[in-house]
């Protein structure tokens, strides 16, 4: 099976113009289609250029850099702008949504930018779809302030879906979410991902990284350890393991 992703001796190297910085020091990675896999690192680590990397925002300095089989390790700025529209999809810690859009808008955008032109029935019917798979569209008007931020992020993730993308890269997704919602964003992701969907998500927390299926650390530009989760955290078992401490918190508190 053809990997969908293929890193060979990928390195980035910034010039300052007084020094070099060697952010990613040859890393060789494969990923195969309907991997679940978390990227950590401490801050300088290399696992953001690793992150941009893969998801064409940056371009290496050397090294071969195959997406779905097409070496887009020397195409030029539209080129990528194009694989990103293509065959990513993108989820960010601040969710970035437009705030005078309603969800259904902001779900819609990434094919205003496509190549294959759609009808705008077509547009609001894969868009819906996408808000129901992530248990929204019931919200499809509702305009990001009118929306938790648990259910912001999933409009984001809607978005990243809609254009069908062979790889979904989630940067720090749950980072301004509380505990509990956390975990219901880490359950959508878990749900796509047995739908087959390919995940990779950088995260510098160890409780979220074992949500994932394999996980790889990075340290001063290097890939140091690549290893599967072992007693792998459930999204549904560990909600109602919250929800269950909180019930008990609250009992207690109301004893007191």
């Amino acid at each position: 099976m053809q990997p969908v992703v293929q890193l060979e001796d990928i390195h980035r190297v910034y010039d300052t113009g007084e020094i070099k910085v060697h952010a990613v020091r040859g890393v060789t990675l494969t990923i195969q289609k309907g991997e679940f896999i978390a990227i950590m690192g401490s801050s300088g680590s290399g696992k953001s250029t690793l992150m941009n990397t893969l998801g064409c925002l940056d371009q290496p300095t050397s090294g071969r850099y195959l997406l779905d089989g097409i070496d887009v390790s020397g195409l030029g700025r539209n080129q990528r702008a194009d694989i990103r529209n293509q065959k990513l999809g993108f989820v960010f810690q601040g969710f970035n949504l437009l705030s005078r859009t309603t969800a259904l808008e902001n779900v819609e955008l990434p094919m205003l930018y496509s190549k294959n032109r759609l009808t705008a029935r077509e547009l609001r019917d894969r868009a819906m779809h996408a808000l129901d798979i992530v248990g929204l569209a019931a919200r499809h008007d509702h305009f990001p302030n009118q929306l938790s931020g648990g259910q912001q992020q999933r409009v984001a993730i809607a978005r990243s879906l809609v254009n069908h993308p062979q790889v979904l890269l989630a940067d720090e997704p749950t980072g301004n979410l509380d505990t509990r919602t956390s975990i219901e964003v880490l359950g959508v992701f878990q749900k796509l991902n047995d739908q087959g969907i390919t995940i990779v998500m950088v995260t510098h927390e160890l409780d979220i990284a074992r949500f994932c299926k394999r996980n790889l650390v990075v340290r001063d530009g290097l890939v140091v350890r690549d290893e599967q989760v072992k007693d792998r955290s459930i999204a549904a078992i560990e909600l109602d393991r919250h929800r269950d401490a909180e019930t008990a918190a609250k009992l207690t508190g109301h004893v007191a």
